[in-house]
């Protein structure tokens, strides 16, 4: 499937008609072309004729160049000898925008790390304002380290200059196009932008890796689909719980199925359920803008409340869902398909009735979630499947279950269940380790490999930073130290006691609009002396998804996030500000909880596990590397003293981590 709506030689571009190269451009869009549209691409085509005269025989072009991960399409992509070049034409402005830089940079930055043959060349990114009239001399290009050039803002009349300066300095063999084109794209998308793409109808494997260290999630979704089909075809009634690292895709793997039977009169009919909430609220709402941004634009304002509602029954809260079932305790819902993310967090038997009693007033509900939501589908005559996305570790409140309460629902209450398990279900991490013993050897109960997602799609450059992180959490200093070394190169992660150090940090590792921001633990409360209250309101929409001038998002790195707002979401870079909640001593970690105008030891090893696993969430959201702060302390401050922080410091250190 080709990527772009038309390629062709320099020669064979300059000798063509505008109306031949607009027809091919028009039959090959997705949408249908108006009049603003084709004036674009005219002007476009008569810039790029001025431009690529000298490089007739030595260039090749692509129009409307297509980047799935993004939801975008490159204006023109030219290859002239060993550069790539990037172009955004701006039609009509006469200004240079943030917005265009970032876009651009955006684009390069796409083809370095996720095209496999752009990965070894030059990428020089260009922004056109075509009435721009300021003579922009270009100097020298300015290339990072991967061989990606700091965006350049050219004129219309600077354009040829522009790229005469950057081939100067290009210095490596010619780019073969057809063996550029047959490159395999394999990006590794952020939740957010995978659901757009899903949402807009793109395939899992348009979006996400497919090269052979990379766990194929086509396939991942396949083996479920045939589980579906199977249940739906022999009236059964299935549950599949499928493992994964922290980034590996689960919730990747959980949004494909749902995009696939989005249709509700659909016998297929699926619903992604979640229990966290800023998930929910930041899928949904990133879902509504992009696609309220691709109708008409006459229609957008109209449009916003039908399209908020199609995106709310797609993506659910599952409190919401389980309220609605409580309505009517016999009627089934309306999906045969429900698909639950983090459903080790569901709310064991205790949690739920104390709930029950106090916000809905059933003072004889004696069910856990899982149970209730179990039964939920089997409300169902002919047939029904539950899919559990499991994540190891990342119980972080009280009243989760864990899945070892899904296992004992279904023995307990569900026996003609049919059970798919990963066999990593086992792991420690998962806690379920007794209650699979107990149906482990039961005809209905099978393990499959393939439903274990075991390395992390999150970042391109670190599979291993989940491990880094459970061997830091499990004082294993020697096999932390070598996992650091193997990744460092790709992936940095450093650490200093100044706040200041690590913004500064974050705002020249980022590039385009990859974004960064502060996270902390929810009991980090004695990070106020630096500006960070963990009280103070944040809102995950604007955070997660708001540009650089607005001051609510983490761009601006005021606002900070706890693993309540981030489990699940990521960003490209992160700060970890490290309180003296979570210390590191010489008998191990250290769990407190600040109350009043002290510290006060944790001493339930269930709210131990719920703080570690806090910390496993915020050093596992950063998908290109992260700063982590461990405050100085003040030594005339009693709730701070240095003691507190110092040793935790010197881990780190010890480990190997760079100090900044």
């Amino acid at each position: 499937m080709k990527r772009w709506y038309y390629s062709a030689s320099a020669a064979a571009f300059l000798d063509s008609s505008n109306e031949t190269i607009l027809g091919e451009l028009t039959t090959n869009s997705d949408f249908g072309v108006d009049l603003s549209q084709r004036d674009a691409w005219l002007e476009e085509i008569q810039i790029l004729r001025q431009t690529l005269e000298p490089y007739r025989l030595n260039a090749k072009i692509y129009l409307e160049y297509s980047i799935p991960r993004l939801g975008r399409r490159i204006d023109a992509v030219v290859l002239i000898g060993p550069v790539i070049f990037v172009l955004e034409f701006k039609v009509g402005a006469d200004k240079f925008t943030a917005h265009g830089v970032d876009q651009v940079c955006d684009y390069a930055l796409d083809l370095k790390n996720f095209h496999e043959s752009s990965h070894p060349c030059m990428i020089a990114p260009i922004l056109i304002a075509t009435a721009a009239t300021d003579a922009l001399l270009p100097g020298p290009p300015t290339p990072y380290s991967d061989g990606v050039l700091a965006p350049i803002k050219s004129t219309v009349t600077a354009l040829p200059t522009t790229l005469a300066q950057v081939l100067r300095n290009a210095k490596a063999p010619a780019i073969e196009s057809i063996q550029w084109e047959q490159g395999r794209y394999c990006p590794t998308p952020t939740i957010v932008e995978a659901a757009m793409a899903l949402y807009r109808g793109h395939s899992v494997a348009e979006i996400s890796r497919s090269d052979a260290g990379a766990i194929n999630l086509s396939q991942k979704s396949d083996l479920l689909t045939d589980i579906i089909n199977s249940a739906r075809v022999n009236s059964q009634k299935a549950i599949c719980f499928v493992t994964g690292v922290p980034g590996a895709g689960k919730t990747l793997v959980g949004l494909n199925i749902a995009t696939k039977h989005i249709d509700s009169k659909s016998h297929l009919y699926s619903v992604f359920l979640s229990g966290n909430g800023p998930l929910v609220a930041v899928l949904r709402e990133a879902l509504a803008r992009d696609k309220v941004k691709r109708l008409p634009k006459k229609g957008q304002r109209s449009e916003k409340t039908r399209v908020r509602s199609e995106v709310k029954a797609f993506v659910q809260n599952v409190h919401h869902f389980r309220d609605e079932c409580l309505i009517d305790a016999t009627r089934p819902p309306a999906e045969h398909v429900a698909l639950f993310d983090e459903a080790q967090r569901a709310w064991n038997q205790t949690q739920t009735s104390r709930f029950m009693q106090q916000k809905k007033k059933k003072a004889d509900f004696d069910k856990s979630e899982p149970e209730f939501l179990i039964s939920c589908l089997d409300r169902h005559p002919d047939w029904a499947v539950i899919v559990c996305l499991v994540g190891g570790g990342q119980e972080i409140n009280t009243g989760e279950a864990g899945i070892g309460e899904w296992i004992d629902s279904l023995q307990r209450s569900f026996p003609n269940w049919h059970i798919y398990i990963s066999p990593r279900l086992t792991d420690s991490e998962y806690a379920a380790g007794h209650a699979l013993q107990r149906v482990a050897t039961l005809s209905h109960v099978k393990f499959k490999d393939e439903l274990h997602l075991g390395i992390s799609m999150r970042s391109f450059r670190a599979e291993n930073v989940s491990l880094l992180v459970k061997q830091l959490l499990d004082l294993d200093i020697s096999a932390a130290r070598d996992v650091l070394l193997s990744i460092s190169q790709r992936y940095p992660i450093v650490i200093t006691r100044d706040l200041s150090v690590a913004k500064a940090w974050l705002r020249a590792q980022a590039r385009g609009s990859e974004r960064y921001g502060i996270v902390v633990s929810s009991r980090a409360q004695r990070l106020k002396p630096h500006a960070i209250d963990i009280k103070s309101p944040m809102d995950p929409i604007h955070w997660f998804l708001d540009g650089k001038a607005d001051v609510r998002s983490s761009y601006y790195l005021e606002d900070v996030a706890t693993e309540f707002h981030v489990q699940g979401l990521e960003l490209d870079w992160a700060c970890v500000a490290w309180d003296a909640d979570f210390r590191h001593t010489s008998s191990g970690w250290q769990h407190w909880s600040f109350r009043g105008d002290r510290w006060n030891r944790i001493k339930k090893t269930e709210r131990q596990m719920y703080l570690k696993n806090a910390y496993r969430v915020l050093l596992t959201r950063a998908r290109q590397g992260m700063a982590i702060v461990v405050p100085p302390g003040e030594q005339t401050d009693p709730t701070r003293n240095p003691d507190f922080y110092n040793s935790t410091f010197d881990y780190l250190q010890q480990i190997g981590f760079q100090s900044i």
